[in-house]
């Protein structure tokens, strides 16, 4: 049996009145998460670090901002997708554990449902999903609650 990991990063501004779609959540706040996509900075790094685990490239590579295609697209279509590509290559998800980064809204009352939504997506169970959030204590652009950030490793095996 062959193990990898990967490491997945993303951010997104937040714009006032803007819808917020986090881990396939739609949250409310003030702001929103903008993006060509639904700009889902969650599963936008889970992506990136199934991808990355992989030695698929990353999800800019294989979605691309300037595709219509992807313009408004739910990021658990395009989770879908990168899972796809893993079974082509013979990989299965072992786990998933992320980290949200943000001062507003409060996550911790969405992570079951974001979890129910990311293992739909994903084909693996909820149990194999860690979802993490943090603040950054007031401090830069997420401090000022210009931007979320999110931060996904993963581990990925073939048999």
């Amino acid at each position: 049996m062959k193990i990898k990991v990967g490491f997945g990063f993303d951010v997104h501004q937040l714009k006032e009145g803007h819808p917020f779609v986090m881990g396939g959540v739609n949250l409310e706040h003030t702001s929103g998460a903008f993006g060509h996509s639904d700009a889902d900075v969650l599963v936008h790094a889970i992506c990136d670090a199934l991808l990355g685990a992989a030695n698929l490239r990353d999800i800019g590579f294989h979605f691309s901002n300037t595709d219509n295609r992807w313009k408004g697209i739910s990021s658990l279509l395009l989770l879908k997708e990168v899972v796809r590509l893993l079974g082509e290559k013979n990989y299965v998800i072992g786990n998933i554990d992320a980290m949200i980064c943000l001062e507003a809204p409060k996550i911790n009352p969405h992570i079951p449902a974001m979890k129910l939504h990311i293992a739909k997506a994903a084909g693996i169970n909820e149990e194999d999903i860690s979802i993490k959030a943090t603040t950054n204590e007031q401090m830069g652009f997420i401090g000022r609650e210009e931007g979320v950030v999110a931060y996904a490793v993963c581990l990925i095996e073939r048999n």
